[in-house]
Protein backbone atom coordinates (compact mmCIF):
# COMPACT_ATOMS: atom_id res chain seq x y z
CA UNK A 1 0.00 0.00 0.00
CA UNK A 2 1.05 3.56 -0.60
CA UNK A 3 0.99 6.75 1.44
CA UNK A 4 -2.21 8.14 -0.07
CA UNK A 5 -5.46 9.98 0.24
CA UNK A 6 -8.88 9.17 -1.22
CA UNK A 7 -11.27 10.60 -3.74
CA UNK A 8 -14.72 11.14 -5.08
CA UNK A 9 -16.14 8.58 -7.47
CA UNK A 10 -18.83 8.94 -10.11
CA UNK A 11 -20.21 5.46 -9.33
CA UNK A 12 -22.67 4.69 -6.52
CA UNK A 13 -21.07 2.30 -4.04
CA UNK A 14 -22.19 -0.33 -1.55
CA UNK A 15 -21.89 1.02 1.99
CA UNK A 16 -18.64 -0.02 3.65
CA UNK A 17 -17.06 -1.49 0.50
CA UNK A 18 -13.32 -1.13 0.04
CA UNK A 19 -11.66 -0.89 -3.40
CA UNK A 20 -10.07 -3.91 -5.00
CA UNK A 21 -6.33 -3.96 -4.30
CA UNK A 22 -5.50 -4.51 -7.96
CA UNK A 23 -7.31 -1.29 -8.84
CA UNK A 24 -5.53 0.52 -6.01
CA UNK A 25 -2.14 -0.69 -7.21
CA UNK A 26 -2.83 0.22 -10.83
CA UNK A 27 -4.22 3.66 -10.01
CA UNK A 28 -1.34 4.70 -7.78
CA UNK A 29 1.20 3.29 -10.20
CA UNK A 30 -0.20 5.64 -12.84
CA UNK A 31 -0.04 8.56 -10.39
CA UNK A 32 3.61 8.08 -9.42
CA UNK A 33 4.87 11.02 -11.48
CA UNK A 34 2.19 13.48 -10.28
CA UNK A 35 1.83 12.42 -6.64
CA UNK A 36 4.57 14.53 -5.06
CA UNK A 37 3.30 17.75 -6.68
CA UNK A 38 0.04 17.64 -4.68
CA UNK A 39 1.01 15.71 -1.53
CA UNK A 40 1.46 18.60 0.92
CA UNK A 41 -1.08 17.23 3.40
CA UNK A 42 0.35 13.73 3.11
CA UNK A 43 3.83 15.09 3.80
CA UNK A 44 2.63 17.00 6.87
CA UNK A 45 0.84 13.97 8.32
CA UNK A 46 3.84 11.70 7.78
CA UNK A 47 6.16 14.27 9.35
CA UNK A 48 3.92 14.41 12.42
CA UNK A 49 4.01 10.63 12.66
CA UNK A 50 7.79 10.55 12.37
CA UNK A 51 8.11 13.25 15.03
CA UNK A 52 5.94 11.17 17.39
CA UNK A 53 8.60 8.44 17.67
CA UNK A 54 10.53 8.50 20.97
CA UNK A 55 13.59 10.71 20.67
CA UNK A 56 15.91 8.03 22.06
CA UNK A 57 14.52 5.25 19.89
CA UNK A 58 17.18 3.68 17.63
CA UNK A 59 15.92 0.70 15.61
CA UNK A 60 18.31 -1.88 14.23
CA UNK A 61 16.41 -1.71 10.94
CA UNK A 62 13.25 -0.11 9.56
CA UNK A 63 10.45 -0.79 7.08
CA UNK A 64 8.56 1.93 5.21
CA UNK A 65 5.23 0.16 4.69
CA UNK A 66 3.43 1.75 1.74
CA UNK A 67 6.44 3.79 0.72
CA UNK A 68 4.85 5.45 -2.31
CA UNK A 69 7.37 7.72 -4.03
CA UNK A 70 9.88 7.10 -1.23
CA UNK A 71 9.67 10.48 0.51
CA UNK A 72 9.56 8.98 3.98
CA UNK A 73 12.03 6.24 3.12
CA UNK A 74 14.52 9.03 2.61
CA UNK A 75 13.36 10.76 5.80
CA UNK A 76 13.77 7.53 7.78
CA UNK A 77 17.26 7.03 6.35
CA UNK A 78 18.16 10.54 7.51
CA UNK A 79 16.62 10.03 10.97
CA UNK A 80 18.29 6.61 11.47
CA UNK A 81 21.52 6.73 9.42
CA UNK A 82 22.99 3.61 11.01
CA UNK A 83 19.98 1.36 10.35
CA UNK A 84 19.34 -0.43 7.03
CA UNK A 85 15.89 0.12 5.56
CA UNK A 86 13.31 -1.60 3.39
CA UNK A 87 10.68 0.19 1.29
CA UNK A 88 7.55 -1.78 0.44
CA UNK A 89 4.52 -0.93 -1.69
CA UNK A 90 1.77 -2.76 -3.54
CA UNK A 91 2.07 -0.35 -6.52
CA UNK A 92 5.04 -1.26 -8.68
CA UNK A 93 4.86 2.09 -10.47
CA UNK A 94 5.53 3.84 -7.17
CA UNK A 95 8.51 1.58 -6.52
CA UNK A 96 9.95 2.35 -9.96
CA UNK A 97 9.65 6.04 -9.11
CA UNK A 98 11.14 5.66 -5.63
CA UNK A 99 14.04 3.30 -6.31
CA UNK A 100 16.37 5.73 -8.19
CA UNK A 101 15.94 8.30 -5.39
CA UNK A 102 17.37 5.97 -2.76
CA UNK A 103 16.74 5.96 0.96
CA UNK A 104 16.17 2.24 1.42
CA UNK A 105 18.53 -0.63 0.67
CA UNK A 106 15.77 -2.70 -0.93
CA UNK A 107 12.44 -1.91 -2.60
CA UNK A 108 9.81 -4.65 -2.43
CA UNK A 109 6.46 -5.09 -4.19
CA UNK A 110 4.17 -6.74 -1.63
CA UNK A 111 0.96 -6.53 0.39
CA UNK A 112 0.88 -5.12 3.95
CA UNK A 113 -1.45 -7.95 4.99
CA UNK A 114 1.08 -10.63 4.01
CA UNK A 115 4.67 -9.44 4.36
CA UNK A 116 7.49 -11.41 2.68
CA UNK A 117 9.77 -10.83 5.67
CA UNK A 118 11.30 -13.07 8.32
CA UNK A 119 10.02 -13.24 11.88
CA UNK A 120 11.56 -10.64 14.21
CA UNK A 121 13.53 -9.04 11.39
CA UNK A 122 12.58 -5.39 11.82
CA UNK A 123 13.04 -2.81 14.57
CA UNK A 124 10.57 -0.23 13.22
CA UNK A 125 7.56 -0.47 10.94
CA UNK A 126 6.50 2.97 9.69
CA UNK A 127 3.38 3.45 7.58
CA UNK A 128 1.84 6.79 6.67
CA UNK A 129 -1.55 6.99 4.92
CA UNK A 130 -1.49 3.51 3.42
CA UNK A 131 -3.38 1.17 5.73
CA UNK A 132 -6.81 2.66 5.04
CA UNK A 133 -6.72 0.52 1.90
CA UNK A 134 -6.31 -2.72 3.87
CA UNK A 135 -9.63 -4.48 4.42
CA UNK A 136 -8.12 -6.73 7.11
CA UNK A 137 -6.38 -4.42 9.55
CA UNK A 138 -6.12 -7.26 12.08
CA UNK A 139 -3.90 -9.08 9.55
CA UNK A 140 -1.67 -6.00 9.33
CA UNK A 141 -1.34 -5.95 13.12
CA UNK A 142 -0.62 -9.67 13.18
CA UNK A 143 2.12 -9.24 10.60
CA UNK A 144 3.56 -6.35 12.60
CA UNK A 145 3.70 -8.52 15.70
CA UNK A 146 5.39 -11.29 13.73
CA UNK A 147 7.97 -9.17 11.90
CA UNK A 148 8.90 -6.76 14.69
CA UNK A 149 11.75 -7.52 17.03
CA UNK A 150 10.99 -7.48 20.77
CA UNK A 151 10.75 -3.83 21.78
CA UNK A 152 10.21 -2.75 18.18
CA UNK A 153 7.67 -0.09 17.20
CA UNK A 154 4.80 -0.01 14.72
CA UNK A 155 3.92 3.61 13.89
CA UNK A 156 1.10 4.34 11.46
CA UNK A 157 -1.21 7.06 10.23
CA UNK A 158 -4.45 6.26 8.44
CA UNK A 159 -7.90 7.68 7.72
CA UNK A 160 -11.22 6.95 9.35
CA UNK A 161 -14.93 7.70 9.01
CA UNK A 162 -15.55 11.43 8.65
CA UNK A 163 -12.92 11.96 5.97
CA UNK A 164 -14.26 14.09 3.11
CA UNK A 165 -17.58 14.27 4.94
CA UNK A 166 -18.53 17.45 3.08
CA UNK A 167 -18.17 15.66 -0.25
CA UNK A 168 -19.96 12.58 1.04
CA UNK A 169 -22.93 14.63 2.31
CA UNK A 170 -23.11 16.57 -0.95
CA UNK A 171 -23.38 13.34 -2.91
CA UNK A 172 -26.15 12.21 -0.57
CA UNK A 173 -28.13 15.30 -1.58
CA UNK A 174 -27.58 14.44 -5.26
CA UNK A 175 -28.68 10.79 -5.39
CA UNK A 176 -28.40 9.15 -1.97
CA UNK A 177 -25.59 6.78 -2.99
CA UNK A 178 -22.08 6.46 -1.56
CA UNK A 179 -19.55 8.02 -3.93
CA UNK A 180 -16.60 8.50 -1.58
CA UNK A 181 -14.28 5.71 -0.50
CA UNK A 182 -15.37 3.94 2.67
CA UNK A 183 -13.05 3.57 5.67
CA UNK A 184 -13.30 1.99 9.07
CA UNK A 185 -14.41 3.79 12.19
CA UNK A 186 -11.94 5.09 14.73
CA UNK A 187 -13.62 2.75 17.24
CA UNK A 188 -12.58 -0.16 15.02
CA UNK A 189 -8.95 0.97 15.17
CA UNK A 190 -9.25 1.12 18.96
CA UNK A 191 -10.78 -2.34 19.20
CA UNK A 192 -8.35 -4.01 16.80
CA UNK A 193 -5.26 -2.42 18.34
CA UNK A 194 -6.41 -3.41 21.83
CA UNK A 195 -6.97 -7.00 20.70
CA UNK A 196 -3.54 -7.31 19.04
CA UNK A 197 -0.49 -8.74 20.72
CA UNK A 198 1.14 -5.30 20.63
CA UNK A 199 1.25 -2.81 23.46
CA UNK A 200 -0.63 0.39 22.54
CA UNK A 201 1.49 3.46 23.32
CA UNK A 202 -0.79 6.03 21.69
CA UNK A 203 -3.82 6.16 19.42
CA UNK A 204 -5.65 9.34 18.51
CA UNK A 205 -7.53 11.05 15.71
CA UNK A 206 -7.14 14.63 14.55
CA UNK A 207 -9.07 16.54 11.91
CA UNK A 208 -7.17 18.33 9.14
CA UNK A 209 -9.18 20.74 6.96
CA UNK A 210 -8.04 21.93 3.53
CA UNK A 211 -9.79 24.61 1.49
CA UNK A 212 -10.20 24.85 -2.28
CA UNK A 213 -11.45 27.64 -4.56
CA UNK A 214 -13.79 25.21 -6.33
CA UNK A 215 -14.68 21.54 -6.65
CA UNK A 216 -12.57 21.20 -9.79
CA UNK A 217 -9.43 22.02 -7.78
CA UNK A 218 -10.25 19.34 -5.19
CA UNK A 219 -11.04 16.80 -7.90
CA UNK A 220 -7.78 17.58 -9.74
CA UNK A 221 -5.74 17.08 -6.58
CA UNK A 222 -7.41 13.77 -5.75
CA UNK A 223 -6.85 12.54 -9.29
CA UNK A 224 -3.16 13.54 -9.19
CA UNK A 225 -2.85 11.58 -5.95
CA UNK A 226 -4.11 8.53 -7.85
CA UNK A 227 -7.23 7.78 -5.79
CA UNK A 228 -10.06 8.50 -8.19
CA UNK A 229 -12.91 6.11 -9.04
CA UNK A 230 -11.53 3.28 -6.90
CA UNK A 231 -14.70 2.07 -5.21
CA UNK A 232 -16.42 -1.08 -6.48
CA UNK A 233 -19.78 -0.52 -8.17
CA UNK A 234 -21.35 0.62 -11.43
CA UNK A 235 -22.53 4.01 -12.66
CA UNK A 236 -26.21 4.69 -12.18
CA UNK A 237 -28.81 7.37 -11.59
CA UNK A 238 -28.26 10.74 -13.26
CA UNK A 239 -26.11 11.29 -16.31
CA UNK A 240 -22.54 12.35 -15.61
CA UNK A 241 -23.11 16.01 -16.48
CA UNK A 242 -26.38 16.31 -14.59
CA UNK A 243 -24.86 14.57 -11.57
CA UNK A 244 -21.86 16.87 -11.58
CA UNK A 245 -23.96 20.03 -11.78
CA UNK A 246 -26.10 18.83 -8.88
CA UNK A 247 -22.95 18.04 -6.90
CA UNK A 248 -21.47 21.49 -7.58
CA UNK A 249 -24.63 23.11 -6.25
CA UNK A 250 -24.74 20.90 -3.15
CA UNK A 251 -21.07 21.39 -2.27
CA UNK A 252 -21.37 25.16 -2.58
CA UNK A 253 -23.58 25.09 0.51
CA UNK A 254 -20.42 24.19 2.49
CA UNK A 255 -18.40 27.19 1.27
CA UNK A 256 -16.48 29.12 3.93
CA UNK A 257 -14.56 32.41 3.63
CA UNK A 258 -11.39 30.35 2.99
CA UNK A 259 -13.03 28.29 0.25
CA UNK A 260 -14.68 24.88 -0.07
CA UNK A 261 -13.62 22.73 2.91
CA UNK A 262 -12.37 19.14 2.68
CA UNK A 263 -11.91 17.48 6.06
CA UNK A 264 -9.56 14.56 6.67
CA UNK A 265 -9.99 12.57 9.89
CA UNK A 266 -6.47 11.30 10.50
CA UNK A 267 -5.65 8.40 12.82
CA UNK A 268 -2.20 8.28 14.45
CA UNK A 269 -1.06 5.14 16.24
CA UNK A 270 2.15 3.90 17.87
CA UNK A 271 2.35 0.34 19.17
CA UNK A 272 5.24 -1.65 20.64
CA UNK A 273 6.03 -5.34 20.60
CA UNK A 274 6.58 -6.54 24.17
CA UNK A 275 10.08 -7.43 25.19
CA UNK A 276 10.84 -11.15 25.24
Amino acid sequence: MTERSLSLSESPQPAGALPDKRQVAASFSRAASSYDSVAQLQRAIGAELLASLPAAFEPSSWLDLGCGTGHFSRALAERFPGAPGLALDIAEGMLRHARPRGGAQHFIAADAECLPLRDQSCGLMFSSLALQWCADFSAVLSEAERVLQPGGLFAFSSLCVGTLQELRDSWQVVDGFNHVNQFRRFEDYQRLCAASGLHLLSLQTRARVLHYPDLRSLSHELKALGAHNLNPGRPGGLTGRARLQALLHAYEQWRQPEGLPATYQVVYGVLQKPEA
